[in-house]
């Protein structure tokens, strides 16, 4: 059976049919009946439908007959986006090949790029195809000619599809049956030990967690107890079956299917993407490339009224169960009351989980700005993470080592807009690296970036820059040394921690002066001047004074001796003076949100 078994994904740049493919591969093999379909038909959420792009993987199970053979074609339907590129490397794992699509009207984007670069080191098999050539200003030439340059093969070996209207979809599954080889054995397991990979995982309330699964060796069926490597939880095969694209059971999954397990194991975070299930008792040895994902962005949220403090825990939960990226804990500031720190893989994953928390539950939400996690090695070696300024310790001695993440980034532009993204990188911390060519009409620029530097909207001004016509991708490097302070806010003297925030040394000047101003617009007018001061290291960098609120204390007068006026402004004086000695400000919560908010 193995040997009719196909796996494979699609690799593209957002919005370049990769769905519409899926879609006409659905259509042409009758797994889903013409009257039922309906566009992004593996997009289950209502937000991948209306965004076009996809958010969460679906594996499907497509059976086509060819010369009177029957053939069992399995699809992981993967995002896109490089904020999920975990979850893209370890669904490119569960394959043999990929088709890397390409928009005609577009050509390579820079995503393209990333989840090719992660097909080949996975030793994928590649179809490469161009598609929406029905467009009347395709480029389906010169899109062909990019290809064979990136791939090394002939122009004439490049696919022109249309998967809009279904033209060439019938070549493509047959170069799919070609080239892509069956699943092999992995050496040294054979048949004797049942080991298979989780690329990803749904909650059910009666059946435990439900893993994905791609069998590698060996067999598993129905009943049979099950334990994970990693976690070292241990549950049972209360179901087992595929995806047609609904979920549809079976008796057993052999090596090569893709399938799912539902584990009967009640706590989501037991069931990691990228762990290796077996069957109880067995000594296996685990399948490569296991890492738990890390949350690179942090943001705070906070319910804008206190009452819906369980409401929003209960919704992240949930959330939780079908996004193991996705992390959260309890935290208190006392402007904003009771929330959570959130981690998630990127600012795109911040807008998701957000969306879906209002359109759950019609939340009003606090959200803080994205902020990454930093790192503290001290003089003995021990590493601390900082998650947010109230982690940075209060006097850090100057054998202190701070270390922030730093990521490759590249830009595919056309190359008359280099010029103007380049201006951009002035101003933005980094090593320039290289600037390559695929043609005439694309760029590469290459940087080494910090990942501050990205989600303080780079992006949004490397697509003014280009029109919209230029796309990034980025890679975690690594940690590098930082010369990174705490800056903090005084008003009225007093600190107010919800504004504190980590800097780099050579910008804290430029962040205190914008923070300072911003203040000092929100913060409604006090009966006395109010000081704004921005603090590094006990240093005043930056201060603003609000004005006193005024009133004309004179205005009853009409007349008489000037002595009488300045009888009363002095009794004012002396009053406002009394009020800026007890330093009494209150600060509206509305001030919070404008600050806090992105």
């Amino acid at each position: 059976m193995r040997q009719e078994i196909r796996n494979f994904c699609i690799i593209s740049h957002i919005d370049h049919g990769k769905s519409t493919l899926a879609d006409r591969l659905l259509e042409f093999t009758n797994t889903v009946p013409k009257e039922k379909m309906r566009p992004q038909f593996l997009d289950m959420m209502d937000l991948e439908r209306e965004r076009g792009i996809t958010i969460r993987m679906q594996p499907v199970r497509m059976e086509y007959e060819r010369e009177g053979k029957k053939y069992i074609l399995n699809l992981i339907d993967t995002p896109g986006h490089v904020d999920f590129s975990y979850e893209v490397s370890r669904s490119l794992s569960a394959v043999e090949g990929a088709i890397l699509l390409v928009d005609a009207s577009q050509g390579i984007q820079a995503q393209t790029m990333a989840n090719l670069n992660m097909a080949r080191k996975q030793g994928l098999v590649i179809i490469p195809a161009v598609n929406k050539i029905d467009l009347p200003y395709a480029d389906v030439e010169g899109s062909c000619k990019e290809i064979a340059n990136l791939l090394g093969i002939k122009k004439e070996d490049v696919l022109r599809i249309s998967a809009k209207k279904g033209e060439n979809i019938d070549k493509l599954v047959q170069q799919i049956i070609e080239k892509i080889p069956p699943p092999k054995v992995s050496s040294g397991e054979g048949n004797k030990h049942f080991r298979a990979l989780v690329f990803d995982s749904e909650y059910d309330p009666f059946k435990g967690v439900i893993a994905y699964i791609r069998v590698v060796d060996g067999v598993v069926t129905q009943g049979q107890k099950i334990s994970l490597y990693a976690s070292k939880t241990v549950g049972q095969a209360k179901e087992v079956g595929y995806f047609c694209p609904e979920k549809k059971e079976t008796n057993s999954l052999c090596a090569g299917e893709i399938g799912y397990i539902a584990t009967g194991i009640k706590e989501p975070s037991k069931v990691l993407v990228g762990d290796t299930l077996f069957l109880k008792d067995e000594k296996i040895t685990p399948l490569p490339g296991f890492e738990k994902p890390k949350p690179m962005v942090f943001a705070s949220l906070y319910p804008q009224n206190p009452d819906d403090f369980d409401l929003l825990k209960l919704t992240l939960y949930k959330l939780r169960l079908n996004d193991p990226s996705f992390t959260f804990e309890p935290e208190t500031k006392e402007a904003l009351g009771r929330g959570f720190r959130c981690g998630f893989l990127g600012t795109l994953h911040v807008e998701i989980v957000s969306e879906r928390i209002k359109r759950e539950t019609n939340l009003d939400l606090i959200i803080s700005t994205p902020s990454v996690v930093y790192k503290m090695k001290d003089k003995k070696g021990e590493e601390k993470f900082i998650y947010s300024p109230a982690d940075w310790p209060e006097n850090p001695s100057r054998d202190v080592i701070f270390q922030e993440p730093w990521y490759s980034l590249e830009i595919i532009t056309p190359p008359k807009y280099l010029g103007r993204i380049l201006d951009i990188f002035k101003d933005v911390r980094g090593n320039y690296l290289e600037t390559k060519y695929i043609n005439q009409e694309k760029a590469i620029i290459s940087f080494e970036v910090p990942l501050e530097e990205i989600i303080s909207n780079l992006y949004d001004k490397v697509k003014s820059a280009s029109q919209g016509y230029a796309s990034m991708s980025y890679e975690f490097l690594g940690y590098r040394e930082a010369d990174l302070v705490k800056l903090e806010i005084l008003i009225a003297g007093k600190k107010q921690e919800a504004f504190s925030k980590i800097v780099v040394r050579e910008k804290m000047e430029k962040e205190a002066r914008k923070l300072a101003r911003k203040l000092k617009e929100i913060i409604p007018p006090q009966q006395f001047p109010l000081p704004i001061q921005a603090v590094v290291g006990g240093e005043i960098i930056a201060r603003e004074t609000k004005k006193a609120r005024r009133k004309d204390v004179t205005a009853p007068l009409y007349g008489g001796d000037y002595s009488r006026k300045k009888k009363l402004l002095e009794k004012q004086k002396k009053g406002k003076k009394k009020l800026k000695e007890r330093g009494q400000v209150h600060l509206p919560s509305e001030v919070f949100l404008e600050v806090f908010k992105s």
